[in-house]
């Protein structure tokens, strides 16, 4: 494989899970990656049923002092990061290693705005996803569990 320095994933309107398989194989191969846009991903399914999924999720805790984790992100970011991490050997080396080449944002920051964005076919919803099924954004999601700053990336 031929690696970029960074390749630029701009991640509206893909599938999740498709896209952090793809990213986190990416990773472990030593590519850098910098997902962008992240509050515009799909997931599949409809809203209420992905909140009461993440509401399940937030039901995990450490019972004898809950500030030990699991750590429940709810910006879209640490949400794409955190199924990233799940689908790498995160507690050896390499796959910190392979962690610390993704960087995660809402919107598309200052120096990646004008950067070549790439889309992953593989993960993209109109390619992957049955026209007639349900599906809701992570920023959307985000928002309806207590990230405060959907109507602000929306406004940039």
């Amino acid at each position: 494989d031929m690696f970029e320095k960074v390749v630029v994933v701009d991640c509206r309107a893909h599938l999740l899970g498709r896209l952090a398989s793809i990213i986190a194989k990416e990773l472990l191969n030593g590519q850098k990656i910098v997902a962008v846009r992240t509050e515009d991903i799909n997931i599949s399914g409809s809203l209420f049923r992905n909140k009461l999924k993440y509401k399940d999720y937030l039901r995990k805790k450490t019972n004898s002092n809950p500030k030990l984790g699991p750590f429940h992100y709810r910006q879209p970011s640490r949400i794409l990061w955190r199924t990233v991490r799940g689908m790498i050997p995160h507690k050896t080396k390499r796959g910190q290693a392979a962690l610390e080449r993704l960087k995660v944002f809402e919107g598309i920051p200052k120096p990646f705005d004008t950067m070549k964005r790439k889309v992953i076919p593989d993960a993209m919803r109109v390619l992957r996803l049955k026209p007639q099924r349900k599906y809701c954004r992570v920023g959307d999601l985000s928002s309806s569990v207590g990230w405060s700053h959907n109507d602000l990336i929306g406004r940039l």
